[in-house]
Parts: structure tokens; C-alpha cells; sequence
């Protein structure tokens, strides 16, 4: 989550080690196939409850079967955020814009996507007086003309590794779009992820692709989807509310697993579908608090401790391996993958 928002501008200088891209082969055909009866599609594609997963409170009745999302390896994530903290003690302590620690994950992230099958794409920007980098990756196949996008800053404060703050969005998505291409998804919609850099010093990459993505390209994003901290210590279970399709995909989500979401309210604005929702593009999100308090009554309707923050560690050094509640880090994961094969139509 932001701290900033310096001036940017465009450079074309050498991404010094950047890794290379990998061509593309043909799609093989889709292996996930949708199991929903009776869905009515509204909006960028209605939802209805997800099928029961393994993080359900005992004794909860099993929600209709809808599209066949699949269940997120947390074992996969987690091993995304070891590799994430490792690079930071190897590069200075940190992942942050401008330092080596941010290219390195963002090699690591493409290095994943492009073995996958996934076209990716560096765009650069400067702020500060450094160099910074987004990194986009597109599936292909599905409506051009109609895209979901899914996103999440990958750099950290300086203070540290930064693996709450945003490893976990960051590798949430990286295994949703490594479970694309296992499914060998066919969407009716495009699929693109993204990874921000410069996000803490105030949006800054989310908002330099924006403002320069094209009116007609601006048209074609039907949602941006957004991950800023899912898997914090002592975690909440926040929707963004800004776009109803979005919003409602992932209530059902979590009403079939029997949990009460409350709207996202700590993080509006200060994250990267701000610069999106500010063009409007539809958007929406989940968030698991940051150093808001949690109240005596979120504490009994999610557990944890109330009186004390959703993540004590944010934006210091604590937020390492051990800041991350492996709970709420599977079912968010779950959740994203729920609603990128609901509102992509996926096949």
C-alpha cells in the first residue's frame, strides 16, 4: 500500500538483466470444463456460489457446484513467497522500486509466466531518478475486446521484504495464472495479469500504464481486479464495493464457504485500482487489513485478537515468512481464482 506519489516519465533505457521472453505455441484444448447449471449472465459474468473447498467452517452445507475454478495450492503460493524472501536479504534487504531486489523478483515472476506459455511484456518508467518496471502478462486466446485483468504491486518498502506487503497479492496471482495455463483455459474473455512496480511511492506504475493505455484500450478492460495484502497476521475478510458484478462474485465466494465479508475501506484509493476506477474501468478487490484495529466484533465473526492491528508488521522489517496468516492466504488465493474463471467465462 502506498506511502507517495512522485512525478514520472517515460525512459528507454536497458533493463540490465532482464530475462528474455519465450515464443508462444498453440493452446492445447481446455481442460477445466464449467459444471454450472441455471447461471444467469449479467454484467461482466454473474456468479453464484463457488463448490465447497477445504477451508469451510465444519458442519456448513455444501453451496451448488458452479464453474470449475480450481483449488489453489497454498503449498505453491507459500513456495512464491519463499522465493520473494530470499531475494530480499540478497539484494540489500528489500524489494523495493529502483533496487536490485524488485528486478530480481520480477525476473522470477516472468521467468514463471513465460516457461507457462504466457506472452509477457516489461513497460518502464522512471520516478525518483530510478528506473522502474511493469510487468504484463496476457493469455492467449479469449474476446480481445473484452478483458479481465487481475493485478498487484510487486515491490516493498525499504524497511524490508515486504512478503505481506505485497508478496502475497503478488504470488496469489502468479499461481492463479500458473493454474490457467495447467488448465489450459480457454475464456471467453482475455486473460491479463500484471505486476506493479513503484506502487509505494504512490501508484506510481499502475498509473503510468493507465495513462498510457489508449481510450479504445482503456474500453476493452471490462475489470481490473485487485490484490494488495491477502494473507496479513491477523486478518480480516475486506471487499472492495466499487463495482457490483465484482463485488457480488466475491461475497458469493465466501458466503459458500459460510464467511461474513465486511467492505474495504482502509486501502480505498491508496492501491493500484485507483488509477483504473479513476478512467472508469470497473474494478474491485480483496484485502485482509493493514494497521487498522480489529474490533471486538470482526474478532468473533473471523477470530484473532481484537484491539490489535490486522498486520502489527506493516511497512517494517517484521513482515517476513512468519507475518502471513496461511489461512486467509488460501482462501483469498482460492477466491481470485474463483472469480477470474467466473467473470472470464472460462471453459
Amino acid at each position: 500500500m502506498k506511502l507517495s506519489v512522485p512525478g514520472t516519465r517515460r525512459t528507454t533505457s536497458s533493463i540490465p538483466g532482464l530475462i528474455p521472453g519465450r515464443p508462444l505455441g498453440r493452446r492445447a484444448t481446455a481442460a477445466a470444463t464449467a459444471a454450472a447449471t441455471g447461471l444467469a449472465l449479467v454484467g461482466l459474468l454473474g456468479a453464484a456460489a463457488p463448490a465447497q473447498s477445504a477451508q469451510a467452517p465444519a458442519g456448513a452445507s455444501a453451496p451448488a457446484a458452479v464453474l470449475a475454478a480450481p483449488d489453489i495450492p497454498l503449498a505453491n503460493v507459500k513456495a512464491h513467497l519463499t522465493q520473494l524472501s530470499s531475494i530480499a536479504p540478497a539484494n540489500g534487504g528489500n524489494r523495493a522500486h529502483g533496487r536490485a531486489g524488485y528486478l530480481a523478483s520480477l525476473n522470477y515472476v516472468k521467468g514463471k509466466l513465460d516457461a507457462a506459455g504466457f506472452t509477457t511484456s516489461v513497460q518502464q518508467f522512471t520516478s525518483g531518478g530510478a528506473t522502474g518496471y511493469n510487468l504484463i502478462a496476457d493469455w492467449p486466446g479469449g474476446n480481445a475486446n473484452q478483458i479481465v485483468m487481475a493485478g498487484s504491486h510487486l515491490d516493498s518498502v525499504t524497511a524490508g521484504a515486504g512478503i505481506n506487503d505485497n508478496g502475497s497479492g503478488s504470488a496469489a496471482i502468479l499461481e492463479t495464472a500458473l493454474a490457467v495455463s495447467r488448465a489450459q483455459l480457454k475464456p471467453t474473455k482475455h486473460l491479463r495479469f500484471a505486476w506493479w512496480g513503484a506502487e509505494e511511492l504512490g501508484l506510481v506504475g499502475s498509473r503510468y500504464y493507465v495513462n498510457n493505455l489508449p481510450t479504445a484500450e482503456r474500453a476493452k478492460i471490462s475489470g481490473y481486479l485487485n490484490f494488495d495484502m491477502i494473507g496479513s497476521p491477523n486478518p480480516g475478510y475486506f471487499v472492495y464495493d466499487d463495482d457490483p458484478t465484482i463485488e457480488q462474485t466475491f461475497k458469493n465466494y465466501y458466503a459458500g464457504l459460510g464467511i461474513a465479508t465486511e467492505i474495504e475501506t482502509e486501502g480505498d484509493g491508496r492501491s493500484d485500482h485507483a488509477p483504473f476506477k479513476n478512467v472508469g474501468i470497473p474494478v474491485g478487490g480483496l484485502f485482509s487489513g493493514a494497521d487498522y484495529i480489529k474490533t471486538a466484533a470482526q474478532a468473533q465473526k473471523w477470530g484473532g485478537t481484537s484491539g490489535r492491528a490486522f498486520d502489527t508488521c506493516y511497512h517494517r522489517s517484521c513482515d517476513s515468512l512468519s507475518n502471513i496468516n496461511d489461512t486467509a492466504l488460501d482462501r483469498n488465493s482460492d477466491a481470485i481464482a474463483y472469480a477470474i474463471w467466473t467473470l472470464s467465462g472460462a471453459a
